[in-house]
């Protein structure tokens, strides 16, 4: 199918899960969840054939995001049924107002019709959205990128399966099937088709997708994270989360990228940083991109013009000293994409106005950068994390994927 069949498939479908009720919806899910795990070998097959392609151009950690196992597609599965625990956003009311002429007016959240998703090599996203959005009342059409398409094909294809084995339409859940820039192209201008659009992926993407899109489009995030640790912070705690939210999984976009230290420990606590993330590290040691400062007390490579400006989604942190707290929120505010920054500290005052300063989706004060997440979040799994204010911001969960309707009753008032 081209992608403007696939498309237009996903209009007309949509609106066949418009009255579909909770119940079903939930069947649907669980019976897609159930499809994964029953067709884990097919998609394991699918996703050894990508990580052959994919060996010889991918780093360890973006082969790592591209991997499936076991134990992954059950996680995948569990996140799916996550979602059948979470309340139904269509229908609800959201809120209730009473005038003074009697009329009653309710904000009812609905579906927003279809859902595009571009992605790039992270398969576990394929059954993620597709989740959400059937839950969402939406139908979804996903572009992964190519590196992935093998294994989204058989996950969607599995769902699929699901879908269709209580009733409803499997053009609810489709992938594109051109891995070229031409169907970015086609998402981004499929006006009357695509009601949202959502890209989750690297900087060009983002910006390609955001500057060029003319479907409504979320800005979801690189994420160049920041730790600040500041002079009063428990040295070993600052360790601790530091090693976390660099390393547990550099390839993910809550990682920390950037640690800032405060003048008065440097001397004191880089020595610890190096030999907890470079020297105790005999596989995947972190490089450390220094800034002067840093370089004067530890050793490492001197941090290059755009070293505190990367995404490097692998074991590479960028490190520099701060003279304290303002400046350390300042260089934040220079060089964030307002995803996720986070402080280190026992001084409850520099931790409030660390949290009322930095202007980011997700403020953290003593804990890792890797909590930015639906799932950590309460939200079941999560279509993309927004670093934009406009109508959704951070773990977008599913009532950032509908939209409302105002409904009015009356007695018959007239104006």
């Amino acid at each position: 199918m081209t992608t403007q069949d696939i498309l237009t498939a996903a209009k007309v479908s949509a609106p066949s899960l418009v009255s579909v009720d909770t119940q079903t919806k939930n069947r649907a899910l669980e019976a897609m969840a159930d499809a994964l795990e029953r067709h884990t070998a097919e998609i394991l097959a699918a996703n050894d054939l990508d990580m052959l392609a994919a060996k010889d151009h991918l780093s360890s950690s973006m082969l790592d995001r591209l991997c499936l196992t076991e134990d992954r597609i059950h996680a995948m599965a569990e996140g799916i049924r996550q979602v059948v625990a979470l309340p139904d956003p269509v229908g609800r009311v959201r809120s209730r107002v009473e005038r003074p002429n009697g009329i009653v007016i309710d904000r009812v959240g609905v579906a927003m019709g279809v859902i595009a998703i571009i992605y790039e090599s992270r398969p576990n996203v394929t059954s993620d959205a597709a989740a959400l959005a059937i839950k969402a009342g939406s139908a979804c059409v996903l572009r992964s990128g190519k590196d992935a398409f093998r294994s989204a094909n058989a996950i969607v294809s599995a769902m699929q399966a699901g879908l269709v084995s209580v009733g409803l339409l499997p053009e609810l859940v489709q992938l594109v099937q051109d891995t070229t820039r031409q169907s970015v192209r086609d998402l981004m201008e499929a006006v009357g088709y695509v009601d949202l659009l959502i890209p989750r992926g690297g900087a060009g993407l983002i910006k390609a997708c955001t500057e060029g899109a003319k479907v409504p489009c979320i800005q979801t995030g690189t994420g160049i994270c920041h730790i600040f640790v500041d002079r009063s912070a428990d040295q070993d705690m600052a360790l601790n989360i530091i090693e976390n939210a660099k390393t547990s999984r550099p390839s993910v976009c809550n990682a920390a990228e950037v640690c800032l230290v405060h003048k008065d420990i440097a001397a004191e606590f880089l020595p610890k940083l190096h030999k907890r993330l470079v020297t105790d590290r005999a596989v995947n040691p972190v490089q450390l991109r220094l800034d002067p400062r840093a370089a004067a007390l530890i050793p490492g490579t001197a941090a290059g013009e755009q070293d505190f400006d990367t995404e490097f989604l692998d074991y590479v942190m960028a490190v520099g000293v701060v003279d304290d707290a303002d400046t350390a929120m300042a260089h934040i505010a220079l060089h964030s994409t307002g995803h996720s920054e986070c402080i280190v500290t026992s001084d409850d005052d520099v931790a409030n106005r660390f949290t009322k300063v930095v202007d980011s989706a997700a403020v953290y004060v003593n804990c890792s950068t890797r909590f930015t997440d639906g799932g950590e979040f309460g939200l079941g799994c999560e279509i993309g994390i927004s670093t934009q204010k406009l109508h959704a911001r951070g773990p977008m969960g599913l009532d950032e994927i509908c939209t409302y309707k105002y409904v009015i009753h009356g007695i018959g008032q007239i104006r």
